[in-house]
């Protein structure tokens, strides 16, 4: 390719980039506020109000509980009524979410209050992390182009979990330095400052055809959304028992495991975006599921807080490319109209494994030990990248054909 081509190329390249970006910086403000609690939530739960390490999974897993009893909702309302209400609703829910959480920090001397609190805010995260996230992905789509679909998704990703990786130390600092009640004011007042921004920003139109019935959305993505759960144990793993993990052992800096496994989350995605478009889903799904295992079992067999901060990198290194992988050929099974259902129905599974992850992982560390959740989450990794070459070897290899030949007749 000539120099007077290759730049015209990158300029169109960088205004979809830039487009994408305007649409996902929601979803990186909410995310950011899930993870300013992240590792300081847990401990407050066990510590200060002398509840179980099983309640306090569960006060972490309610948001994912949330997110999952509204992902059908969200998905629908970004098809039939636009992206944009959809993220105006989610920010309002959001600044909320934060109001709760700083209530509960002024009652600690009442447990049952402060945990009723505590659930009211992460109820109104997940309500919040639901629309956000589907308004904001289908907007990014809908701006430029089913065809961008895979970078979408990717840059959502970014924006996802690099709001966690700088959340979480974050909230550890404000924490540390002004109490727990700056997490929940530092919440309210960014879903007050995103929310101008989102009514600023230019609406998509709402797609229009044939609208399938969800249970058939459900059912056409439900393999690739069974190998997004299996795949995302390992994450949830991480994100709710490190800091306890971590406590268990004496070891200081829990957060910046969480930070290093979004740092690395990053990393893979900036570095290999365009694998997807390359290699195809399901062979970019299966090498990220493996390297995502050897993570999590360096995590179970970890016995110093390197070998640890190792076996989240390589976690965060293998999870990166999990759900938009998937996701991409998860999409591809349904028409343009139905996208945001989808994507709604496909998310769920991701719900429903971090939603379980919280009370059963916290039962294992109960009847064994820390170290236990991350092998069954090794084991579940595992059987995700077989899911996945199964899936390859059923219609992957198909569409490899339909690809040739097309591009023989072109």
């Amino acid at each position: 390719m000539s120099l007077p081509s290759l730049v015209p190329h990158r300029g169109r390249r960088l205004a979809v980039t830039a487009r994408i970006l305007s649409a996902v910086v929601f979803s990186f403000v909410c995310y950011l506020c899930i993870g300013i609690p992240l590792a300081v939530l847990p401990g407050f739960a066990h510590l200060d109000l002398g509840y179980s390490t099983i309640v306090a999974g569960l006060a972490v897993s309610a948001q994912y509980l949330a997110t999952l009893l509204s992902r059908p909702h969200a998905g629908r309302m970004a098809d039939a009524m636009g992206p944009k209400r959809t993220v105006v609703a989610g920010l309002v829910v959001l600044a909320l979410s934060g109001l709760f959480l700083a209530l509960a920090a002024l009652v600690p001397t009442i447990p049952a209050l402060a945990l009723a609190l505590i659930l009211l805010s992460r109820l109104g995260l997940g309500f919040a992390e639901s629309w956000v996230s589907t308004g904001s992905i289908t907007w990014g789509i809908g701006g430029i182009g089913g065809e961008h679909t895979a970078r979408v998704i990717s840059w959502n990703g970014i924006a996802t979990y690099g709001g966690i990786a700088l959340g979480a130390p974050l909230g550890v600092m404000l924490a540390r330095d002004h109490g727990f009640i700056a997490l929940g004011i530092l919440t309210f007042a960014l879903g007050l400052v995103a929310l101008p921004f989102a009514l600023w920003k230019a609406r998509v139109a709402p797609s229009h055809g044939e609208r399938l019935p969800f249970k058939s959305v459900l059912t056409r993505v439900m393999p690739y959304g069974i190998g997004l759960a299996l795949g995302s144990i390992g994450f949830g793993s991480l994100s709710t028992f490190v800091a306890l993990y971590y406590a268990s052992r004496d070891w200081a800096d829990a957060a910046l495991s969480l930070s290093v496994f979004g740092g690395c989350f990053i990393g893979i995605r900036l570095v290999f975006g365009n694998a997807i478009d390359r290699f195809g889903g399901y062979r970019v799904a299966m090498a990220s599921l493996i390297v995502e295992c050897v993570g999590l079992v360096l995590l179970w067999q970890g016995t110093t807080p390197h070998a640890a901060l190792m076996g989240a990198a390589l976690t965060g290194a293998g999870f990166a490319l999990v759900f938009p992988a998937l996701g991409v050929e998860a999409v591809g099974r349904v028409s343009t109209h139905n996208r945001g259902a989808a994507l709604g129905a496909y998310s769920v599974f991701l719900d429903v494994a971090l939603g379980l992850t919280g009370p059963v992982g916290g039962w294992i560390a109960g009847r064994y030990d820390y170290p236990a959740i991350f092998l069954l989450a090794g084991f579940a990794a595992l059987a995700a990248a077989l899911l996945a070459a199964s899936l390859y070897l059923r219609f992957g290899r198909d569409i490899e054909g339909r690809d040739k030949r097309a591009g023989a007749r072109a």
